[in-house]
C-alpha cells in the first residue's frame, strides 16, 4: 500500500526545490512540451529501503491574483483529505506571514500528521529564527536547505517514523487488480454500479486500513478480481474549483494500487489534458491499461469512420504507447462493459507472457541484422544476443550489445515495436535494455 505525502506552503517557499531533492529529480529531465508540465509535480522517494510518493501541489495554481491565496487554500484542503502526511513548508527568509497561519488554522483541525519545514535555513544564525515558526503551534521546525539538502536526510528519517507501515491489507495476491479512472464525470461510478449492480452481496468489501481505499472483491459470471478504490465512495468537500488537482491526487492512490488501470474518457468531450495527466500517472507507474470511451450512446454518428478518428486521436496523443487496446462503451446502457473486463483480463495476462530465449533471437536477430543501430562516430553497434528477465513487474528484454551507451532512444522503440509485434503484450508497458555483453 503505498504512502502519498503532500508538500504544501505558499509560493516560493521552495517546494519544488524539495520535491526534486525527494525525488531525486532535475529539472533537467523534465520536458516542457505540452501535458508533461504537470508531470513534475508526482514522483516517488526511496530512503532507508522504503518508498513513498510525493505531489508538489505548487504546481496546479491557477495564476490569477485575487483567486490566487483562495485557489491554494483550496489545494491544502485536498491535500489534506488525500495525503498521509503533509509537509508544510515555511520560508526562514520571509519568515512568519499572515498566510502561513491560515494554512498552519486548516492543518490542525486535520487528524493527520504534519510536519513543519523550515527552508532556506543555511547557516547557524537563520536557525534561531526558525523557531518563530513555534507559533504556528505544529510542534518543531525541521530546519533544512532544499537547495543544498543540508537538513534534508533527518526530515526523510522523520517523515519515516510519522508514516504508517502495517498497512496491508488482506488482499490476495494472485488475484488481478483493476482500477477504475479518469477525470471527474467521465463515468466512473456508472461503470461501477454498472458491473457491481443491485447484486453488492456478491461483492465483499474489504475496508482499508489507509482512509477508505477499498478493495473490491467481484467474482460473478467467470470473472475474479478485485476493483480498486472506486470514485464515488468518498465525500465530495465542495471541491469544485480545482477538479484537476483533485482528481490527480483521487488518482494517484488507485493507480499505485492496482495491475490494470481502466481510464475513461467522455465521448461527448473527446481526449482532453487531465485525461492526459492521468494517463501519465499510468506510465510512470508501469500499469497496463485499457481505454475505455464512455457514453458512447450519446454520440449520433456511429459510423465506423467516426470510430476510427477517436481511436487515432487517442493513440496520437499518448504516443510514443499506442499499443493498448480501446473499448467504446456505455455504463448506462451496459453496451460492452463485459467487453472492458474481459480485455482487462486479458491485458493482465499479457503481463506475465514469458518469451523463450532461443525464440526471442530466432525472430529478433535477424531483424536487428537487417536494421542495425545507426553507427555513432564511425563505430558499429552490434547487438549479439536477447533474453527476457524472469520474475519483473513487467515484461522486460535486455539485449547485450559491444557499444550500449550508443543506442538511442529511437532505436530502443523500434526494438519494443519488433516484440510487439510477434508477441501480444497488447496493453503492457514493457522495458528494454541494451547491456554490455
Amino acid at each position: 500500500m503505498g504512502n502519498l505525502v503532500a508538500i504544501v506552503g505558499r509560493p516560493n517557499v521552495g517546494k519544488s526545490t524539495l520535491f526534486n531533492r525527494l525525488t531525486q529529480s532535475r529539472k533537467a529531465i523534465v520536458s516542457d512540451t505540452a501535458g508533461t508540465t504537470r508531470d513534475r509535480q508526482y514522483g516517488k522517494c526511496s530512503w532507508s529501503g522504503r518508498e513513498f510518493s510525493v505531489v508538489d501541489t505548487g504546481g496546479w495554481v491557477v495564476k490569477s491574483d485575487d483567486i490566487f491565496e483562495d485557489a491554494i487554500r483550496k489545494q491544502v484542503v485536498v491535500a489534506t483529505e488525500e495525503a498521509d502526511l503533509v509537509l508544510f513548508v515555511v520560508d526562514v527568509e520571509t519568515g512568519l506571514t499572515d498566510w502561513d497561519e491560515d494554512v498552519a488554522l486548516i492543518l490542525r483541525r486535520t487528524k493527520l500528521p504534519v510536519i513543519l519545514v523550515a527552508n532556506k535555513v543555511d547557516n547557524s544564525s537563520e536557525y534561531y529564527q526558525a523557531s518563530e515558526f513555534y507559533k504556528l503551534g505544529l510542534g518543531d521546525p525541521q530546519c533544512i536547505s532544499a537547495a543544498t539538502g543540508g537538513g534534508t536526510g533527518d526530515l526523510l528519517d522523520l517523515i519515516l517514523t510519522k508514516l504508517n507501515t502495517d498497512v496491508e491489507e488482506d488482499v490476495e495476491d494472485d488475484i488481478p487488480r483493476f482500477a477504475v479512472v479518469g477525470r471527474p464525470n467521465a463515468g466512473k461510478s456508472s461503470l461501477i454500479n454498472a458491473l457491481i449492480g443491485e447484486d453488492r452481496n456478491i461483492v465483499t468489501d474489504i475496508a482499508g486500513t489507509t482512509r477508505d481505499s477499498i478493495y473490491t472483491r467481484y467474482d460473478k459470471f467467470g470473472f475474479d478480481f478485485y476493483l480498486v478504490d472506486t470514485a464515488g465512495i468518498r465525500r465530495k468537500n465542495k471541491v469544485t474549483e480545482d477538479l484537476e488537482f483533485y482528481s490527480v491526487m483521487r488518482s494517484i492512490r488507485s493507480i499505485e494500487n492496482s495491475d490494470v488501470c481502466i481510464l475513461m474518457i467522455d465521448a461527448t468531450r473527446g481526449i482532453e489534458a487531465q485525461d492526459m495527466n492521468i494517463f501519465q500517472l499510468i506510465q510512470k507507474n508501469n500499469k497496463s491499461l485499457v481505454v475505455v470511451v464512455n457514453k458512447w450512446d450519446l454520440v449520433e454518428d456511429k459510423t465506423q469512420k467516426v470510430i476510427d478518428t477517436f481511436e487515432a486521436a487517442i493513440r496520437n496523443r499518448m504516443a510514443p504507447f499506442v499499443d493498448f487496446p480501446i473499448i467504446f462503451s456505455s455504463a448506462v446502457t451496459k453496451q460492452r462493459i463485459f467487453k472492458i473486463l474481459e480485455t482487462a483480463k486479458q491485458v493482465y495476462q499479457n503481463r506475465k507472457v514469458r518469451i523463450g530465449t532461443t525464440k526471442l533471437n530466432e525472430v529478433l536477430l535477424p531483424l536487428i541484422e537487417a536494421f542495425p543501430p545507426p553507427s555513432i562516430k564511425g563505430k558499429y553497434i552490434k547487438i549479439k544476443y536477447v533474453a527476457q528477465i524472469p520474475n519483473t513487474q513487467i515484461p522486460s528484454f535486455v539485449f547485450y550489445a559491444n557499444l550500449p551507451q550508443y543506442v538511442k532512444e529511437p532505436y530502443k522503440r523500434f526494438l519494443e515495436n519488433k516484440i510487439r509485434e510477434h508477441w501480444s503484450l497488447h496493453g503492457c508497458p514493457i522495458n528494454v535494455f541494451i547491456r554490455q555483453k
